[in-house]
């Protein structure tokens, strides 16, 4: 089931490339540009209606526990709150004790429910509502703050997939986000086989740059082993600095485009997998 659905995701996002390039979008050209690259990627359309329909049902699931997970943990809070109440009023140690133990055992439970929402569920790292909740206005999509921002996108991961299959894909994308944690903590997967980085403003674009040349160079110097054959990932990468209230599909457009011309020149001297 992940694997149809991370197919969908790189296709979507295929899709909403191509169409950022054309000056006028309709409805009709989008369901074309999405079918055309579903058909590259060997995806049905039927295939797509039940990807679709099962995602929403996940996604529906998901949104129950939470919500059922959110209420319990409101109620928790009320009643340690009624409790220490009295507990102060009355003077009770013994149970103001109670009231501290139960909650520290809410914090833990709020941290789980916290993580289950902003993680990526594959790779471990952070998901796109985590950049929106944590970095953005949410009426704006503006950046809250000042920073350092990397794109990245995998070379040849359609060749990866095709060749090994996508489990081995799915255990490329876990490999490169590990990696990635190594250059900064703040690592999100936007879709499919793209990543991001929001460094602290003090951290320049040279800076930025170095830790993912440093980062890729180490990466392309190892070999990883699918069944009895190697292969090398690799990664390309553009970076652009932001202001507090830069949009950030303007942040993102400068990072993509230098990412872009990073993708054009790495590949002349990565041409490839190497296949071994």
């Amino acid at each position: 089931m992940y694997e149809n659905q991370d197919i969908l995701q790189r296709i979507s996002t295929e899709t909403i490339n191509s169409a950022n390039a054309l000056s006028v979008v309709t409805p009709s050209i989008y369901s074309s540009l999405f079918f055309k690259f579903a058909a590259e990627h060997g995806l049905e359309i039927e295939d797509e209606v039940n990807i679709a329909e099962n995602e929403l049902n996940e996604k529906i699931s998901l949104f129950t526990n939470l919500n059922n997970e959110t209420s319990k943990n409101m109620q928790q809070l009320s009643e340690s709150t009624n409790k220490a109440i009295h507990a102060i009023q009355e003077k009770d140690e013994t149970v103001l004790n109670e009231v501290l133990s139960e909650t520290k055992l809410l914090r833990e439970e709020i941290e789980k429910l916290k993580a289950s929402v902003y993680k990526d569920e594959l790779t471990g790292v952070f998901n796109r509502k985590w950049l929106h909740d944590t970095f953005l206005d949410g009426e704006t999509q503006r950046f809250k703050c000042a920073g350092t921002f990397v794109m990245i996108d995998l070379n040849y991961f359609k060749i990866i997939n095709d060749t090994f299959g996508h489990i081995i894909g799915d255990k490329v994308l876990i490999y490169i986000a590990n990696n990635l944690k190594k250059v900064d903590k703040n690592i999100i997967r936007y879709g499919g086989d793209e990543f991001m980085i929001l460094f602290s403003d003090t951290v320049s674009e040279t800076d930025a740059l170095h830790k993912l040349h440093s980062l890729r160079e180490d990466i392309l110097s190892k070999k990883l082993k699918a069944h009895e054959t190697t292969f090398k990932p690799s990664f390309s990468f553009g970076v652009s600095k932001f202001q507090v209230h830069d949009s950030l599909i303007d942040v993102i457009e400068s990072a993509d485009k230098k990412m872009y011309d990073d993708k054009i020149a790495i590949k002349k001297r990565v041409t490839g997998i190497e296949i071994g």
